[in-house]
């Protein structure tokens, strides 16, 4: 064999070995989908529960519950009305949600249809939610008919969520710890 003969050889037996491994970890982390269907409970207008199975709704983000939003110059309950809106979209008996992933808080993230309809879809098209990057369109959609939260100011709900945490005295606490306070 000539050294020239080798070298391809060995290339490519290592290129075949490393997609031998790829496809064995693929398969391993190839989790079977999670789903639920039946009598949800919205715990604000991203958030589900159903049994004792926490759930947010993949590539959405709602207000929180306890946020509020201006429309036509006055203060409204966008978080308690988008969880109302949420609850309605996931009250027919044809609902499911299912998932393969877990967020930071070990909630299974979902897609959740009730036939045909997207209700993470539908929460960003009637401006009920904002996209969190698999919604787009519909963002774009409620924005463009001044639908939900557009048809005034609101905070975006990442930023409320971190301004909560800053003045909760999320900052204080912060500090002490690194200086050795707490």
């Amino acid at each position: 064999m000539t050294r020239g003969f080798r070298t391809i050889r060995d290339v490519v037996t290592a290129f075949a070995m490393l997609a031998l491994i790829w496809l064995i970890a693929a398969k391993l982390n190839d989790q079977p989908e999670t789903v639920h269907s039946g009598a949800f409970h919205a715990a604000d207008g991203d958030s589900l529960a159903i049994g004792g199975e926490r759930m947010r709704l993949k590539g959405i983000d709602a207000p929180e519950l306890v946020q509020s939003c201006e429309r036509n110059g006055r203060p409204w309950s966008c978080g308690r009305e988008a969880r109302d809106a949420l609850q309605r979209l996931v009250a027919g008996a044809d609902t499911q949600c299912g998932g393969t992933e877990r967020d930071q808080y070990q909630r299974l993230l979902v897609i959740c249809r009730s036939g045909t309809l997207d209700i993470n879809g539908e929460m960003v098209r009637t401006g009920m939610a904002v996209s969190y990057g698999d919604y787009r369109r519909q963002e774009d959609e409620a924005r463009a008919r001044r639908s939900g939260l557009w048809a005034g100011t609101f905070e975006r709900p990442r930023d409320f969520r971190d301004d909560e945490r800053l003045h909760s005295g999320g900052i204080v606490r912060m500090i002490g710890q690194a200086v050795g306070w707490e």
